[in-house]
């Protein structure tokens, strides 16, 4: 079978704000483009878009551009050197807080004459379970879900990858843990969201693995460089690396599936799932 679509389509979320969420979204995007692996990063925090303040630029367009005049997907992408393509989302604009489906279809399509470039796509989502954060996260292939060994932050996970499950159908979840203190205590961070997912949700979540507390994090988000960038050899750089790798490695293993499953897509879960069993039956005829 011809493989249509070789874009693997990640949504970086959290139940809860402060987990370090976006700062993971770019230095990971940075690891895969410095594994030649072209990627797009997408600020998907609509009215709150912080990917720019890490990095200390300030770009003339961004999302809100599209939805709201003639601007091409293509018009407003920041290339950042030595780092992956970013398109910027806008920060204080309150009609960019509840996209209606027309809307959201409507960046769906601007995006797509330029998604094929790209192996990988990566939407930073806002944090929390709102409607436009749940629209964005169930679009693409898998979720990669940020916690901290917090019980707060585990519940809140919990409640993401729960609602996201029971509405939409979503399975494909990667729980990665941040400022872990130790590999012990990420491990059983990751331990008691898969228990309660598996126990109350009939659902295996998958470990993406972990990155450890690292004050070298700080000092980059203080000067606004990303940590990969700044500090390549902390060691919150090597988790950052190891976890790209493994993205990789992911996407290699799911390139038939996501050939033929949309980069984004609108549908539920379950809706591309019957198309993948038809496929497969097709092919054994």
């Amino acid at each position: 079978m011809k493989l249509e679509n070789r874009s693997f389509s990640l949504s970086i979320v959290s139940g809860k704000g402060g987990v370090g969420k976006t700062n993971l979204a770019l230095n990971i995007s940075f690891a895969l483009q410095q594994c030649a692996h072209e990627t797009l990063l997408i600020d998907c925090d609509l009215g709150l878009a912080n990917l720019d303040v890490l990095l200390g630029i300030f770009p003339e367009k961004n999302l809100h551009d599209i939805l709201n005049s003639e601007a091409k997907a293509e018009d407003i992408i920041f290339r950042l050197k030595d780092g992956p393509d970013l398109i910027p989302a806008a920060s204080g604009i309150s009609d960019l807080l509840d996209l209606d489906e027309d809307q959201q279809i409507l960046i769906i399509e601007s995006l797509k004459p330029i998604i094929k470039r790209y192996h990988f796509l990566l939407l930073d989502v806002g944090a929390g379970i709102s409607h436009t954060v749940r629209s964005f996260a169930r679009m693409t292939h898998k979720q990669i879900v940020v916690i901290t060994p917090e019980p707060t932050s585990l519940t809140d996970g919990y409640a993401m990858i729960k609602v996201l499950n029971l509405k939409y159908g979503v399975q494909d979840f990667l729980i990665l843990v941040n400022m872990a203190g130790s590999n012990k205590e990420a491990i059983q961070g990751f331990e008691r969201i898969r228990a309660a997912c598996a126990r109350f949700l009939d659902l295996e979540v998958e470990y993406l693995g972990y990155v450890f507390n690292d004050v070298a994090v700080m000092d980059s988000v203080r000067r606004q460089i990303p940590l990969l960038k700044m500090s390549p050899l902390s060691v919150a750089s090597k988790n950052i690396r190891k976890i790209s790798e493994k993205l990789i490695e992911l996407r290699q293993r799911s390139l038939e599936d996501i050939s033929i499953i949309p980069c984004l897509r609108m549908e539920n879960f379950y809706e591309h799932s019957a198309v993948k069993q038809n496929v497969r039956e097709s092919k054994l005829q």
